[in-house]
């Protein structure tokens, strides 16, 4: 990224970055002009998940203690070089493609971005099957962690492998990649199944009834975030939390230790720490990129509806 002033050039692209010293994290005096050198930094490894995906951007563009706003539809400033996709007869979405795209989102203060699980080269076509472990009241990340790993061992018993990153809130999010022929209602119906399964098996810790009263205490496992029209927070992507959290891969064994150790901060990840980590462990979460697994067929007893 070469700068010139407020001018940058990035792969040939030239973009104009503004009021690079507003404070979007003030409680960690974290910088606009911090949010656009993390997010070209972790270029490399974010990219790659955001390629070929309409993308939503979730914008603070006067930090995160005051209002942000959801954006959908790719605005008509966007520079006439960033790609753009019809995602329906009325919708056209901004694709995150390369790194001139993603610091020209970062520059609209585009905290947090959210991909859905197809690509818009083929809408009907997700390529992973995924979790929102969401602790209800009461409940925590290291709940989560419980329920993530009993989780893993269930789809390790159907054949299948998984990744896994923090929510980059107070939750874990779970992914299995697929690429293959499925569509959004086969990897809804197998995720409420399994959910079903653990909560059968601990129906006092892990529920998939989405209404708010059965949460208390219990880890929601959220099956629904693989309809079509759902998005889940980008792996990489920061949140708009009072400190620069981020949505951050992490493995297996670093789940199981901070559930051994009783230890919540084990699995919370500022910017910084996730630039250490990418460049200490690479992209943890790189098998849902192309990892190609086959879901098994559902039983009659686990696709009945709850």
């Amino acid at each position: 990224m070469s700068p010139k002033g407020n001018q940058v050039e990035i792969h040939g692209r030239r973009l104009r970055l503004s009021n690079l010293d507003k404070v979007l994290y003030p409680e960690a005096g974290f910088t606009k002009a911090e949010v656009v050198d993390y997010y070209a930094r972790i270029g490399e490894v974010i990219v790659p998940h955001l390629a070929d995906r309409a993308v939503t951007l979730v914008r603070w563009p006067d930090g995160v203690d005051h209002q942000s706003f959801f954006e959908k539809r790719c605005p008509s400033h966007a520079p006439s070089w960033l790609r753009s996709a019809p995602v329906s007869d009325d919708l056209t979405q901004c694709v995150l493609d390369d790194l001139p795209s993603l610091v020209w989102a970062a520059n609209m203060a585009a905290l947090e971005l959210h991909t859905p699980q197809a690509r818009v080269s083929s809408l009907d076509r997700p390529d992973s099957m995924v979790f929102d472990l969401d602790p209800g009241p009461g409940a925590t990340v290291l709940d989560c962690a419980r329920v993530a790993l009993d989780l893993r061992g269930v789809l390790a018993e159907l054949g299948l492998e998984s990744v896994v990153k923090t929510s980059g809130s107070k939750g874990l999010h779970m992914a299995v990649p697929v690429h293959t022929a499925v569509t959004d209602d086969d990897t809804k119906d197998f995720a409420r199944a399994l959910g079903q399964v653990l909560a059968k098996r601990q129906p006092d810790q892990v529920t998939v009834i989405m209404k708010k009263e059965e949460r208390p205490g219990k880890v929601f496992v959220d099956w629904s975030q693989n309809d079509e029209h759902k998005t889940t927070v980008c792996a990489y992507s920061l949140r708009g939390k009072a400190r620069p959290l981020v949505s951050t891969p992490v493995a297996w064994d670093e789940v199981s230790d901070a559930l051994d150790d009783n230890d919540e901060d084990a699995l919370s990840f500022e910017a910084p720490d996730v630039l250490e980590r990418v460049a200490q462990h690479g992209d943890l979460y790189a098998p849902n990129l192309e990892l190609e697994q086959e879901l098994p067929p559902l039983t009659p007893q686990r696709s009945r509806r709850s």
